[in-house]
């Protein structure tokens, strides 16, 4: 689609798409157990996220994007994991991806969106990459997992580490943009949970890979990117370790909403088989759901405060300061471990029934404990920076 035929973009308001996020529920929760058996999310479900505009909400406005707070943004994974986890995280993930390009060079930006600016684009952030310096770029190779979404998407995002040169004598973390006639996909993900991600492998042969097509980790940590919206716009001037953790992060939030909306309805019919006695009057049945819907509004609440500070930074041209944004890394991955628990109080207080596959509320368990172990969601690794910074001692994180 051309950016002329998007004339409208501008006039998307946030209460817009929040209401197509919420109409989507039903559907979404239709079409669950088809992305968790085809370990996909289903093509009809990417046609009406694209056509409800989400994948735009960060996309730069040249290519037809809408350039919002990313508020906006997390409101809509929060809701879209109300109905299915997995699609929330493959939507989280690749427009993440949108507001990503937007600090890379403005030729790779044309390279994927100039003719079509629905393109999407998948990712694997590992280090992993083989890489050699030659005249104009790299030569690339390797084989990354977890690339969730890819067989939706024509571009991908791989990680590697640039050698030592007589011109750059530090080892270098990189992004590299590829195109999809560059890379294979491998089918690796048979899981417990998210599988609907389909997060498959992806492997690279000695491709060629431009110099502007690719982003240096230090730039979106020093804020530094060449992309031209980056030193203009404040939404591009987030520090990429703030905005791409949320987005592996914040589907277990909504996917805890999600649970306690099963929840509350198994509840509210449930006899006990033993003493014929209600559920709902339960004492312990009364706080596992207490637990669980205070837990959600405090950490949507953190989150939406720490990105007002984060934007108010950027819309001020003050760098969010490195403890703060320390903290805040540490906040986003202990998200999917405080979920769980409260999670899996509610799978208990629905007694036999739930340990079946066809409970509603078993899915967003393993769903969120799939997402616990996502690299960016280690409590205990940035929970131990966190108190090491506060303590005195020097931040062995740059992904900030």
């Amino acid at each position: 689609m051309a950016v002329e035929e998007i004339s409208k973009s501008q006039e998307i308001t946030r209460e817009t798409l929040v209401q197509r996020a919420r109409a989507m529920i039903p559907f979404l929760q239709e079409h669950a157990e088809k992305a968790q058996t085809e370990r996909r999310i289903p093509t009809e479900t990417i046609v009406k996220l694209k056509r409800a505009g989400f994948f735009r909400v960060l996309q730069p406005r040249r290519w037809g994007g809408y350039a919002m707070n990313p508020q906006i943004f997390f409101e809509i994974q929060l809701i879209l994991a109300e109905g299915c986890m997995s699609t929330a995280w493959v939507y989280g993930v690749i427009s993440v991806h949108n507001w990503q390009i937007a600090l890379f060079d403005l030729q790779a930006q044309k390279d994927i969106w100039e003719k079509d600016t629905e393109l999407l684009i998948a990712s694997s952030y590992m280090p992993v990459g083989k890489v050699e310096v030659i005249e104009g770029g790299f030569k690339f190779s390797g084989r990354w997992s977890f690339s969730s979404g890819c067989e939706h998407c024509n571009w991908i995002l791989l990680g590697g580490l640039v050698p030592q040169t007589k011109a750059s004598p530090e080892i270098e973390y990189r992004t590299f943009l590829v195109p999809k006639s560059d890379y294979k996909i491998i089918d690796t993900w048979h899981t417990f949970g998210l599988q609907g991600t389909g997060s498959h492998d992806v492997v690279v042969e000695d491709t060629f890979v431009p110099a502007y097509r690719t982003h240096r980790s230090i730039d979106g940590f020093q804020g530094t990117n060449p992309g031209i919206d980056s030193k203009a716009i404040p939404l591009y001037k987030l520090p990429f370790g703030q905005l791409f953790p949320r987005s592996v992060s914040t589907a277990a939030i909504g996917a805890t909403q999600g649970a306690i909306n099963a929840y509350l309805k198994i509840v509210s019919k449930r006899v006990s088989s033993n003493d014929g006695t209600k559920t709902m009057e339960d004492p312990q049945a009364q706080m596992a759901v207490a637990r669980a819907q205070s837990l959600v509004d405090q950490l949507k609440k953190q989150l939406f405060s720490n990105f007002d500070r984060l934007m108010s930074d950027a819309r001020q041209g003050r760098t969010t300061d490195l403890k703060t944004r320390v903290q805040y890394r540490y906040e986003s991955a202990a998200v999917p471990e405080v979920c769980l628990t409260e999670v899996l109080e509610l799978q208990k207080m629905c007694g036999g029934r739930a340990v079946f596959s066809s409970s509603p509320i078993q899915r967003f368990v393993l769903d969120i404990l799939a997402a616990r172990g996502h690299v960016a969601n280690n409590p205990y690794q940035f929970g131990q920076n966190f108190g090491g910074v506060q303590l005195g001692l020097e931040s062995n994180d740059i992904f900030l």
